[in-house]
């Protein structure tokens, strides 16, 4: 394997930097920016000992700003994989705005009610806190449905000239997102989690907890494009049933943990 030294590798992001559209640069600037936003936060939190529910004020606004940057990068990344020309199309800029005002929706609000001290999700404490609450519900479905949309783009693109297994797990992996995101959400929504730290890091509990699932159901957008990947590297003329066993299997996970929750 050829050795790349620091400036032929400096070299070769600019190329692939520049073969970018504008809506793609706009949504790895914005993920960049809300990493950014995720390490200044995470540095103020160490300073500040208020907590909601048991759990430290900051720690579901940095879940959001991180879920935001992997979320944008990830958009970019599945039509670089399925070799799509989507996001040179005028529609991109629409799916990239939907993407970017929804999820800059949750994560201003969740921040400025963590600056307060006071719960942004379940807050029916009036009729502003209820208001913003189902505003914040309606911007989540609108954020994967943007996945559905490209993924629908992608489709109309591509279908004529075949689907190879790689594109093919694109869009079952953006269809996944909307689906099971948007039925977990329902479930996260009308059932408060449990109290209290849970699992390190995430903090879940896998009882009467809809967040593992809706975990699952968002980062389908990553998880089965991955699938893709590894069917068309390792399994040859199985490759799509390869995929649409591994598909099926993570929607059955999905369907465990959701029925975990109630």
């Amino acid at each position: 394997m050829p050795h790349l030294n620091a400036n032929e590798i400096q070299n070769a992001l600019s190329l692939e930097w520049n073969t970018l559209a504008f809506p793609s640069k706009f949504l790895i600037s914005y993920g960049v920016f809300m990493v950014l936003a995720l390490a200044l936060t995470y540095l103020y939190s160490l300073t500040d000992e208020r907590t909601i529910r048991e759990v430290g004020v900051w720690v579901k606004p940095m879940k959001f700003m991180a879920a935001t940057a992997l979320f944008g990068f990830s958009t970019v990344w599945v039509l670089k994989i399925a070799n799509s020309n989507v996001e040179q199309a005028d529609v991109f800029r629409w799916i990239s705005a939907l993407i970017v005002l929804t999820s800059f929706f949750e994560v201003a609000y969740i921040s400025r009610q963590a600056s307060l001290g006071l719960a942004s999700h379940y807050n029916n404490s009036d009729t502003f806190h209820a208001l913003m609450f189902a505003l914040m519900g309606l911007a989540a479905v609108g954020l994967v449905a943007s996945q559905a949309w490209l993924a629908w783009e992608i489709w109309k693109e591509q279908s004529e000239a075949g689907v190879n297994v790689v594109t093919l797990g694109v869009m079952v992996g953006l269809m996944l997102t909307f689906v099971l995101s948007v039925l977990s959400g329902f479930l996260l929504g009308g059932h408060q989690p449990p109290a209290g730290q849970g699992l390190p890091l995430v903090g879940w509990h896998f009882y009467k907890d809809s967040r593992p699932a809706h975990f699952l159901g968002v980062h389908a957008q990553q998880v089965i494009p991955l699938m893709g990947l590894l069917a068309a590297k390792f399994l040859g003329s199985y490759a799509n049933q390869g995929l649409i066993l591994g598909s099926a299997l993570y929607t059955l996970v999905w369907a465990v943990l959701a029925w975990l929750s109630f």
